[in-house]
């Protein structure tokens, strides 16, 4: 038998890699509640189910086991930050856990990393736990650059699983922060980028529209990731105001200002979102989309990440249904949709949309209008008012289009009789 809570932690890591849901990786053997407490720790596996495990796995039942864990905080930093093996990183993190007593900047450090790794992963539940302590100890410490990095994740972390009421308090804190302490260019940048973003989700647009235009000032005359950032996150504010043309304008500049050796990740989801935004534009520029999906494509293979990866087969099944590929566009959502999501918020919703949009013509009008009443209430309870505006819209278009429909039904039914 492996050791619990190690074993757990390694299961859960090694699902996490290969995208797969809890239900898919119990399959028919063993239920997904008794592979949640294995997972957690509460459940010591037996022989039986680590072979069974680890065939589904497609791995060796040898790699549930952990490395042996340095010894100390300050050895497995500088193991993590001197590699770039996940193994050095969950080492790292394995050894946090049980580190007290350490000094409270090198727990800073290593917190970082941490939460670094959980969001490359998609597990937000994990990245938000490390971003609320390193909250704590920069407040401990009184520095307001750890006060403002902080903070600026954390609220970024918040936006991107919809909690956006608080995440709009925690980027107004940071952007504070960064103005009272006359932080630099960097750290202001960074505190702007996220409240624009979470203002911008909220549909805070003229506050989103404000914040967007001072950050292209402090942006002026650079160049770098900050400034793709920057641009990206105007194009994004223009577009919610309905200025479609000039936020693709202040895309395209943003991918023509960032070369992929610089940020080859940041390179790769700067075309995911010009994809994103030709399918949102009407008509839908779909030539255009297939054209940035097949080049971020390319790129993924090399910096791919689950959520990466999610993203890319997210707006693949979008770029489907508006080509009116349907059954395409059903295989791929059913595809992810057999996956633990790691999505954000917001793109999690837009294809739980997109679903009913399919139901809709696979004629199931009933259970797509009842989980469409579903997703606007959800949206608007979290306070996302332009998604739940969008909801609602397809939501009237396909209450017009039953009833329209009603009447020819009943007057073919009456025919036949």
């Amino acid at each position: 038998m492996r050791e619990q809570p190690a074993f757990g932690r390694r299961l859960k890591a090694l699902r996490a890699e290969r995208g797969l849901s809890q239900s898919a990786l119990a399959g028919e053997e063993i239920s997904t509640g008794y592979l949640s407490r294995l997972e957690s720790g509460a459940r010591q596996p037996t022989d039986r189910v680590i072979t069974y495990l680890a065939r589904q796995l497609g791995v060796e039942p040898s790699a549930f086991e952990e490395a042996p864990h340095s010894g100390s905080l300050a050895q497995a930093l500088s193991l993590a930050m001197s590699s770039d093996s996940d193994e050095a990183t969950e080492n790292l993190i394995a050894v946090l856990e049980r580190a007290d007593g350490e000094d409270a900047i090198l727990r800073w450090q290593a917190l970082w990393l941490a939460s670094v790794h959980w969001r490359q992963r998609g597990e937000r539940g994990e990245e938000q736990t490390c971003l609320e302590e390193l909250v704590r100890i920069a407040d401990e410490q009184a520095l307001p650059e750890l006060q403002c990095r902080a903070r600026s994740h954390l609220a970024r972390s918040l936006r991107s699983t919809g909690e956006v009421s608080r995440a709009i308090s925690i980027a107004v804190d940071a952007h504070r922060l960064a103005k009272n302490a006359r932080l630099s260019v960097s750290d202001t940048g960074g505190a702007l980028l996220t409240l624009v973003s979470v203002e911008a989700e909220a549909g805070r647009l003229p506050d989103a529209r404000a914040h967007a235009d001072e950050l292209a000032e402090l942006m002026e005359g650079r160049s770098g990731v900050l400034a793709a950032e920057a641009l990206w996150s105007v194009a994004t504010v223009r577009f919610r105001q309905g200025d479609h043309e000039v936020a693709m304008t202040y895309l395209e500049r943003a991918m023509q200002e960032l070369e992929s050796r610089v940020d080859l990740t940041l390179w790769l989801r700067l075309r995911l979102a010009a994809a994103s935004l030709c399918l949102q534009i009407t008509p839908p520029r779909t030539s255009h989309c297939r054209e940035y999906l097949e080049a971020a494509a390319g790129a993924l293979s090399l910096v791919g990440t689950p959520v990466l990866c999610q993203e890319l087969l997210t707006l693949q099944t979008h770029l489907a249904f508006e080509e009116g590929r349907f059954a395409a566009a059903r295989a791929a959502y059913d595809e992810l949709s057999g996956h633990d999501l790691r999505l954000s918020y917001r793109d999690r919703i837009r294809l739980h949309i997109l679903n009913c949009r399919l139901m809709l013509r696979e004629r199931r009008e009933e259970e797509a209008i009842r989980r469409l009443k579903e997703l606007g209430e959800e949206a608007r309870q979290e306070s996302n008012i332009d998604l739940a505006a969008e909801i609602w819209r397809i939501l009237a278009e396909a209450l017009e289009d039953v009833h329209r429909d009603r009447p020819v039904r009943r007057g073919r039914s009456a025919a036949k009789k």
